[in-house]
């Protein structure tokens, strides 16, 4: 079973329960060495205490927010109209809910973070593998969403202080007042995640209903400027529902699941405070594709009015926000953007690479160290870039991170659920030499799968406006379905190649 010899640490059992949650063992020590930390070892199961509304609410807070926003508005930028917007949202959301309920179900029952989970499959260092990739897909969206925040306040304040802050000199192709606004919202983030997960429960209870409710003050102001609700229904399709619209609708949907591909693999991040494995079944299901379709719509609704009142599209909410005269509303609508972004950020995009950088080191890297390093990566990869075109942020970045991601959501749940069936050695997940140590902490074919997977899943992919040309145009005709072909081919391919191992060397 084991490849190299067991290391010394003190015996440890698990402990299942009626309700079928596993924990260690009352009495017994807790696993520990260099694959152990306080934020990675198992939640005792007196502390899984999120209950179905958490989880509900903490999908409002992450779905209702800018960037699900522009998904939806970009749609209309790119020639859908209201009715095809809101179709290609609700399809996306409703099958990459399925993933996420599947990887979610290690959660509530082992107590176990995604980067730990995924040891089950690439063995204990190997985890890494799909830990950073996830890692750095957040630090983007983090830069995206910090940017967008800061865009927020740059607006507001410009209202209220006047030309000066508005119209201040340009570096690098914005206002350094826009510069130090994105300074200041990255600052009041990196404050909130200081303060540990049970601070951010408390924030996403509440921001989820304060956002819900300026969405629906934004659809109400701009159907009054629109002459009443018809103008928003009216604006027509370019593309018909013919042979355009079905181009545009697979790279859309694979981009639209792309968007919350993310959260499919480390969901159990969250989960794992699960009070059972009703409370997360019940609070996805009920958060993610129902308050994802409502906030299509209204965002479809409001971009649609914005080409009906002012002749253009206009995608970006806090740009059309800034169009109205009535600082009242201006200022509700900037900080509901400003509470409906801290709360994906931190959600989705903090605590997730703050686990999986952990997990690279973690008798050095603690939470908190990872949360920071995510903070600081996020502003690298210049994220002004990845938002400043709708094209590029649908096709390119969330066509790109869905395909990649997606060979990872395969490769976890072909072994958790197919070869697995739900069993794990909750011990032998933080232990050297344990049955998840295969190759020197790495299972080779996990690694086999995912490369196989994400050449096929984005390797045909356009890269504009990152790079030109394709990396490898043989495969164009994959490229709007990547999601799909990722998660289809690192599945099967992860499933033969385990068997080949052996059916006595899988199951716990």
């Amino acid at each position: 079973m084991t490849d190299t010899a067991p290391t010394a640490i003190p015996p440890t059992a698990q402990v299942t329960l009626a309700d079928g949650r596993v924990e260690i063992a009352p009495g017994s020590p807790l696993p520990s060495g260099p694959y152990a930390n306080e934020d990675l070892l198992p939640v005792p199961v007196e502390k899984r205490t999120w209950t179905t509304y958490n989880f509900s609410a903490l999908w409002v807070g992450m779905a209702h927010n800018t960037a699900s926003w522009t998904l939806a508005s970009g749609l209309i930028a790119v020639g859908m109209d209201w009715k095809q917007a809101v179709l290609t949202i609700a399809l996306a959301n409703v099958i990459v809910l399925i993933p996420m309920l599947l990887t979610g179900h290690a959660g509530p029952k082992y107590g176990i973070p995604f980067p730990v989970f995924a040891r089950a499959s690439f063995g204990i260092r190997g985890a890494n593998l799909p830990a950073v990739v996830r890692a750095l897909v957040a630090c983007g969206w983090f830069g995206i969403q910090t940017w967008i925040g800061g865009e927020a306040i740059y607006f507001l304040a410009g209202k209220l202080i006047g030309n000066g802050w508005s119209d201040a000199g340009k570096v690098g192709g914005y206002a350094w007042t826009m510069w130090l606004s994105f300074a200041l919202f990255w600052v009041i983030q990196v404050a909130i995640i200081y303060r540990g997960m049970e601070t951010i429960r408390r924030f996403e209870n509440w921001a989820a209903p304060f956002v819900i409710v300026g969405a629906l003050v934004m659809l109400i102001w701009m159907s009054n400027k629109a002459g009443g609700f018809g103008p928003l229904l009216d604006q027509p399709s370019k593309l018909g529902w013919g042979g355009g619209f079905w181009k545009l609708f697979w790279p859309s949907l694979m981009g639209m699941i792309g968007f919350w591909s993310t959260l499919s693999l480390n969901i159990p991040d969250f989960t794992r405070y699960g009070k059972s494995q009703k409370a997360q079944t019940w609070g996805q299901a009920l958060g993610l594709p129902t308050t994802m379709t409502l906030f299509a719509l209204l965002s479809v609704l409001v971009t649609s009015g914005s080409q009906a009142v002012y002749g253009q599209t206009v995608w970006d909410p806090v740009q059309l926000a800034a169009k109205t005269d009535n600082v009242f509303g201006l200022l509700y609508a900037l900080v509901t953007v400003l509470v409906a972004t801290l709360s994906v950020n931190i959600a989705a995009n903090l605590v997730s690479p703050a686990f999986d950088f952990s997990n690279i080191a973690p008798r050095k890297v603690s939470f908190r160290a990872g949360a920071l390093a995510t903070c600081v990566i996020g502003v690298l990869i210049f994220p002004w870039k990845l938002y400043s075109d709708p094209q590029g942020y649908i096709f390119t970045w969330l066509g790109l991170v869905g395909g990649l991601l997606g060979t990872v959501a395969g490769i976890l749940i072909a072994d958790y659920w197919i070869l697995r069936r739900g069993k794990l050695d909750l011990v032998d997940l933080y232990r050297a030499g344990g049955r998840y140590w295969y190759e020197g902490g790495w299972n080779w074919r996990a690694v086999v799968a995912f490369v196989a997977g994400g050449v096929l899943a984005i390797g045909g992919a356009s890269f504009k406006p990152l790079i030109d040309g394709r990396p490898i145009p043989a495969l164009e005709p994959l490229a709007d379905y990547g999601w799909a072909v990722g998660l289809g081919t690192s599945m099967v391919l992860y499933v033969v190649l385990m068997l080949l191992r052996g059916r006595d060397r899988i199951e716990a």
